[in-house]
């Protein structure tokens, strides 16, 4: 009898799990994430009393697949005309909420006496809220149409754009160990360099290609394509010295900027879906709910934590973007919640070896929790509004409801200014590719060339390859 594979057969106990679980989850009218991560649960190798997966290492690959994916659709729906159109409110809103929840996190952490590394995870853990649970939530009360939906929207873009920044940040921290001086600084420039030098090739070398072939590609060849070109920059992304979801992020953003975004998001959904259900189950299996007895003290305290303290930043946040009151509270309870980008930055915390194995199941339970509460937490927004503002003093009353529309000044600006931003803009994207046209010719150019021509003769060469191909420039 020919033997399966356990990677085909725990790859069919997932699925099936997950199957049944989810479709329960949807007649209970349930976020089907929790019910991915209850499927892990039942098939983790921790509960000895139902059928669980052999091979928990297989199916890490798997969910280090399906970050690709989430990562590269959340690129594809992430482009800079949306950024711009969210405005200024979403970051300075997404700037007060990360800011405080990350120092609130880390404050927490210590407290709990838990290391600097473990509270500044947790930190990073805390300051972001999940853009799967709130639009899904959304779509279940028919909210997406509310004045408030919007500000919220707005700011979980640029919350995925902080959370890609974030994964780098704190990889960089827990290789290095360096939180201030030189080193910080080179990480942050080589990576803002690697970001404007693949932006600016993809956004101009891309859309071409694409072009020109467009007549070759039917839904499968473009299917082909788009994988190609995401596992190519994560590659690239990882040579790099960068994390493999900030490759498919990058690529995912250039793709997004180009005419066929919309058929490769729609080509992508069914493979992101699968994928992304592999990465939540792998979630709930790395929950062993025995040993949670053990840390429910901190999942409580961490759970109070993230539910007061997004309410109260992101209602802040919103407040000083110019919004008025009752839209700040209405965005503020709807953000009190973790999510997906929780478990990345536990799973890259984990994978780097500078995180204590408890801290994950402990942040999934916390994620559980507060996932739980969020259409609950919606629906008080109002009435808590109504609280709040027969409370308030009139003055702050009159000051807290101001119209909204100068948090959107519209600034036309002279055709001078607009020339000295175009200067400015094309000298900073020149200088980034000759900076890293030197760095490439100087880091693997010159060994090369000096290898088989010794001396001052292999140097003038690379010298003069170098100052050719940046000429353009």
């Amino acid at each position: 009898m020919q033997h399966l594979p356990t990677l085909i057969s725990d790859l069919a106990l997932i699925l099936i799990v997950a199957s049944i679980v989810s479709i329960l989850f949807k007649k209970l009218k349930q976020p089907v994430v929790l019910g991915y991560i209850i499927a892990g649960l039942i098939s983790s190798p921790h509960l000895h009393f139902t059928p669980s997966v052999v091979e928990t290492g297989n199916i890490q690959v798997w969910a280090d697949i399906g970050v690709i994916f989430l990562l590269f659709a959340l690129g594809l729906d992430f482009s800079f005309k949306k950024l711009m159109h969210v405005g200024v409110s979403a970051f300075i809103a997404t700037l007060t909420i990360v800011t405080s929840m990350m120092t609130l996190g880390y404050i927490t952490g210590i407290s709990l006496g838990w290391s600097h590394m473990n509270s500044i995870f947790l930190g990073g853990m805390l300051c972001m809220s999940s853009t799967m649970i709130i639009i899904k939530v959304f779509e279940d009360l028919k909210l997406r149409n509310q004045r408030f939906s919007g500000i919220v929207l707005g700011i979980l873009i640029v919350e995925d754009l902080f959370a890609v920044l974030l994964m780098v940040l704190l990889s960089t921290f827990a290789v290095s160990k360096d939180f201030e001086g030189s080193q910080m600084m080179i990480s942050i420039l080589k990576l803002v360099s690697f970001l404007l030098f693949w932006f600016v090739t993809g956004i101009y070398l891309i859309p071409s290609l694409l072009k020109k072939a467009k007549r070759y590609l039917n839904d499968e060849t473009m299917l082909v394509v788009s994988l190609g070109l995401c596992f190519g920059m994560v590659i690239l992304a990882t040579k790099a010295g960068f994390s493999s979801a900030l490759g498919a992020f990058v690529m995912g953003s250039i793709l997004a900027e180009t005419m066929e975004a919309e058929k490769i998001e729609h080509l992508i959904q069914p493979i992101k879906n699968l994928f992304g259900a592999i990465f939540f189950v792998s979630v709930g299996m790395m929950i062993d709910i025995p040993a949670l007895g053990h840390y429910m003290f901190p999942i409580i305290i961490i759970s109070i934590v993230v539910i007061v303290g997004q309410i109260t930043f992101a209602t802040i946040g919103v407040l000083f973007s110019g919004q008025p009151l009752k839209i700040a509270i209405q965005s503020g309870f709807s953000l009190a919640q973790i999510g997906e980008f929780s478990f990345i930055i536990a799973s890259l915390g984990l994978s780097l070896k500078v995180i204590d194995a408890f801290l994950y199941p402990i942040i999934v339970a916390v994620s559980v929790i507060t996932i739980f509460t969020t259409p609950y937490l919606i629906k008080l927004s109002e009435p808590a509004y109504l609280f709040v503002e027969r409370k308030m003093p009139k003055s702050w009353r009159k000051l807290t409801n101001k119209d909204a529309s100068s948090a959107h000044p519209v600034n036309e600006g002279s055709t001078w200014k607009r020339l000295l931003t175009s200067i400015l803009k094309m000298s900073i994207i020149y200088l980034t590719f000759t900076g890293v046209v030197v760095f490439i010719c100087m880091q693997y150019l010159l060994p090369v060339i000096t290898s088989h021509i010794e001396g001052l003769k292999g140097k003038i060469l690379c010298a003069t390859i170098t100052i050719l191909l940046i000429s353009p420039f």
